[in-house]
């Protein structure tokens, strides 16, 4: 396996599993991260081979570390198999949840879900990657428009996320020596299953729609695009930047 090696969690379903089948398309290999559903990921895996591409699954829950440390043993032992060495060369951190509620009705633990696997999660991925990303390497983490304009039910959502946009800079500053971009792709409204629901109802349309400058609903694809080109060399002097792609949501 010559080709270049791309980690894409939260890879067998929606914007995870576009931006791995976009990836795949562009020539690299993908290791297609899942939290419970393996049948899906297989799929993805099936999806990338059936276009000649080169891909493989792991599994992780991504709010516990020790199950991270256990996805990486996984991953090192298939990458060594195929390549022979634990190399890979762009990481997209695209797993997550977004919970949507009243702050009042938060109960602590699901703030500490939240937390855990979207900042907690994509932090330690990240961190045990360092050692394992070739340098010239690409880091995309998945944020939110949500950090830009407001929508009360996702308060802690968007605070998570802003971390996010934060750990960005930091990760950017400390791996440029190494030519390791860090940037975060904040998508808005997407049609994937997640938004399904209330995208395609008249009345969730109608109101993405209205405060939308490019008056259509996004798609999974407009994401893996953008995501593409953040891992493709052309990305190469752009580095600890929010970059959004929500059509102009709020503008």
């Amino acid at each position: 396996m010559n080709r270049k090696v791309a980690l894409v969690t939260g890879a067998s379903r929606g914007l995870g599993k576009a931006i791995a089948l976009r990836l795949a398309k562009d020539g690299m290999a993908i290791a297609v991260h899942y939290g419970k559903n393996q049948a899906a990921a297989e799929e993805v895996v099936a999806a990338i081979s059936s276009i000649g591409g080169e891909a493989f699954a792991v599994q992780a829950e991504m709010s516990e570390v020790a199950s991270i440390k256990a996805m990486y043993e996984t991953l090192d032992a298939e990458l060594t198999q195929r390549t022979g060495e634990a190399k890979f060369d762009v990481l997209v951190n695209n797993a997550g949840t977004a919970i949507g509620k009243p702050m009042e009705e938060w109960t602590e633990e699901e703030f500490d879900y939240q937390f855990d696997l979207n900042v907690k999660g994509l932090f330690f991925t990240t961190q045990m990657a360092l050692s394992r990303i070739n340098d010239n390497g690409r880091i995309i983490n998945l944020g939110t428009g949500l950090t830009r304009f407001s929508y009360p039910l996702y308060a802690v959502y968007a605070a998570s996320k802003g971390s996010i946009d934060v750990l960005t800079q930091y990760l950017a500053t400390s791996l440029g020596a190494r030519g390791i971009t860090a940037n975060t792709l904040a998508p808005g409204a997407i049609d994937t299953d997640l938004n399904a629901g209330w995208l395609r109802s008249e009345e969730g349309k109608a109101q993405t729609l209205a405060t939308s400058a490019i008056k259509r609903i996004g798609m999974p694809d407009d994401i893996a695009d953008v995501a593409s080109f953040l891992a493709s060399n052309d990305s190469r002097w752009v580095t600890g930047q929010r970059i959004e792609a929500s059509g102009g949501a709020h503008l």
